[in-house]
């Protein structure tokens, strides 16, 4: 939803210029007086009347929202967006504001800055953190900005910054490695300057083969156990010290046609509890 970033200094024809530093009861020149426009707002029902005393506060107050979005400028999104999601905060808080609970500025002000806070977390990041690890980020980011305000402040250790904000040195560390993680970077991004220059995707390794080699004989050792121990010989001769099947036969003083035989009995009979197993384990994780 985009939100008209006009603003208006009058709701209903009264006056809503700030009041004067001398009265003391405004601390910021963007909080119009629209206390009668918020009395007869609750007292009216849906309606086009009503629709138009909403979007008429909404306008008086956007100087403020705006300036509740300027403090997160410099953080990865734009201040226009940011002016979108504060306006948005702005209208939640209008809709949901009674008058009778005291001035509207206290209680917009954490609503809209809620909203935008939310945003970051939510829509910002590329890959989803964990919401704790966000906060860790923010309390180092804070941390770091305020602990090198001073010209010439060397950068804060990860002691140093656990000193400060009462976190481990762990729970700083993870703050920090989040700090660098708050967008993805493509497996094409070139890592070298280089003619031969190569991406983040030429540095990651490839799927080996080998595990589903292991897994399998894993699952065969069991089945091989029960064989009886010319079965396994056969077995060991055949495919681990790669005889023919004449020459085991020779070895053992009997037939090919024998030695075949039983090659093909084994195997069975090990595949068959191999898979036996596997479906046994699937039952039990279920």
């Amino acid at each position: 939803m985009v939100i008209d970033m006009s603003t208006s200094r009058s709701v209903n024809g009264q006056n809503t210029a700030h009041r004067t530093a001398s009265s003391g009861r405004r601390p910021h020149d963007d909080a119009p007086d629209t206390a009668a426009a918020f009395a007869r707002l609750a007292e009216l029902g849906d309606g086009p009347e009503r629709d138009a005393v909403r979007e008429e506060l909404t306008e008086a107050w956007l100087p403020m929202a705006h300036r509740i979005a300027s403090r997160f400028r410099d953080r990865g999104e734009s201040v226009e967006d940011l002016r979108q999601v504060a306006a948005l905060g702005l209208v939640k808080a209008i809709d949901r504001f009674d008058p009778s609970r005291g001035a509207f500025e206290s209680y917009a002000v954490p609503t809209i800055t809620g909203e935008i806070k939310r945003h970051f977390r939510d829509r910002m990041w590329a890959l989803r953190v964990p919401r704790r690890v966000q906060e860790l980020r923010n309390k180092v980011r804070v941390a770091r900005r305020e602990l090198t305000q001073s010209p010439g402040s060397p950068e804060p250790s990860t002691s140093r910054i656990a000193e400060y904000t009462g976190l481990t040195e762990e729970e700083v560390a993870t703050g920090m490695e989040a700090l660098e993680s708050f967008s993805t970077l493509s497996l094409d991004a070139e890592l070298s300057s280089d003619d031969d220059g190569y991406s983040l995707a030429d540095t990651l390794g490839a799927a080996d083969s080998a595990y589903d080699v292991v897994v399998d004989r894993e699952a065969a050792k069991e089945g091989l156990r029960r064989l009886p121990e010319r079965e396994r010989a056969i077995l060991y001769m055949r495919f681990f010290e790669d005889m023919t099947q004449n020459r085991i036969a020779d070895r053992l003083g009997i037939s090919q046609m024998h030695v075949s035989r039983l090659i093909s009995r084994s195997c069975a009979r090990v595949r068959e509890e191999a898979l036996g197993q596997g479906m046994r384990t699937a039952f039990a994780k279920e």
